[in-house]
């Protein structure tokens, strides 16, 4: 028996990073050893960092080091993905390599019991036009296809189911799907999860949802704008609590403002996508991207207070300024060293 192991990794492209895999192929007794989920026994691998934008031509070879695994729903039986970080020859993590900057991050706040919830907003292109599109022209404009029913409205579902069935039988933890508000525009969602898992299952949701496009000849983008003029953009928001804020009200107070506090604002969003500028408008349900603002059921604020969190006192946040290109190990980095140090300050007060 042979495993088809898919090695999948982030490369170094800017100004958003790209997702790129190769197999390697187990024989039999590696297989029978590791079983699924084995990841702690799968072998590193080399690959060519000058192809990848992460090295130059002349010292070029760079180390997967696998990191997560499950399942491969498209190749069935035991086949697996692989997801790895990027390192050196030496063993150090790569510059390209985030998800290296999340773990100690992840692991001092551990004790406060971080969670995430990510909604992946993303857009079907044929050729250069969003999927639903008419050459030479636009559709109606939004107001039917957010979670709409009908040829008229939704564009795409084929893809979407199967990327679903795909995720779920891979053991990702999706929570849910829907049309979002711009024809061939759609979302799904991961979490709750810690915030190294919720960003594995993402980056792994996210080659999926590029492969199963590939099948049906169209792409599935991640650009923050893909159509411009009246329409919505593509975003990330990201849902994001700690114990204490699902115990109490306080504390969502404490992690609202700690995002607004002096030079946070632009330090976060800075570092929410490629495009910020393009999305975060005012206009469509956003606010502005330089400036900072948080209220109860508000969608054109930075960060929403969610109305049952208002009416029972406790839950979760929900920033809205993420982009759809948003790099999850980036995003939940922030928001859990923002959050948790003013949130163990304040409790050390």
């Amino acid at each position: 028996m042979t495993i088809k192991a898919e090695y999948i990794w982030i490369d170094g492209t800017q100004p958003t990073a790209k997702l790129r895999s190769k197999t390697k192929i187990l024989d039999g007794g590696t297989a029978q050893a590791l079983g699924t989920g084995g990841r702690s026994e799968l072998p590193r691998w080399g690959f060519d960092g000058s192809s990848t934008n992460q090295a130059e031509g002349h010292s070029s070879d760079l180390v997967l080091e696998p990191v997560f695994s499950c399942p491969d729903p498209i190749r069935g039986g035991d086949h697996l993905l692989v997801l790895c970080e990027v390192l050196h020859t030496d063993l150090t993590p790569h510059p390209s390599n985030t998800r290296a900057l999340l773990r100690p991050v992840a692991e001092k706040f551990a004790d406060q019991e971080p969670i995430f919830g990510i909604e992946q907003e993303y857009t079907f292109l044929k050729g250069d036009r969003p999927l639903g599109f008419p050459e030479g022209g636009f559709p109606a404009p939004q107001g039917g296809y957010y979670c709409g029913v009908g040829a008229g409205e939704i564009f795409g579902r084929e893809i979407v189911e199967k990327h679903l069935d795909l995720c779920l039988a891979a053991g990702l933890g999706l929570s849910g799907i829907n049309a979002e508000v711009m024809p061939g525009q759609w979302e799904f969602q991961v979490g709750a999860l810690a915030p190294l898992e919720v960003s594995d299952h993402m980056w792994v949701a996210r080659w999926l949802l590029h492969r199963v496009a590939e099948e049906f000849g169209v792409t599935a983008s991640l650009e923050a704008k893909p159509a411009k003029g009246d329409w919505n953009g593509a975003g990330a928001h990201t849902n994001f609590s700690t114990r204490a804020m699902r115990e109490g009200y306080d504390a969502i107070i404490t992690a609202c403002e700690a995002l607004g506090e002096g030079d946070k604002p632009l330090e976060h969003v800075r570092q929410y996508g490629t495009g910020i500028e393009d999305r975060l408008t005012g206009a469509h349900e956003t606010a502005p991207w330089d400036q900072y603002s948080y209220g109860a059921s508000d969608r054109g604020a930075s960060v929403r207070i969610p109305w049952q969190v208002e009416v029972e006192k406790k839950g979760y946040i929900e920033d809205r300024r993420p982009n759809a290109n948003v790099d999850p190990y980036v995003v939940t980095r922030l928001i859990v060293d923002t959050c948790c140090t003013e949130l163990a300050r304040r409790e050390q007060i």
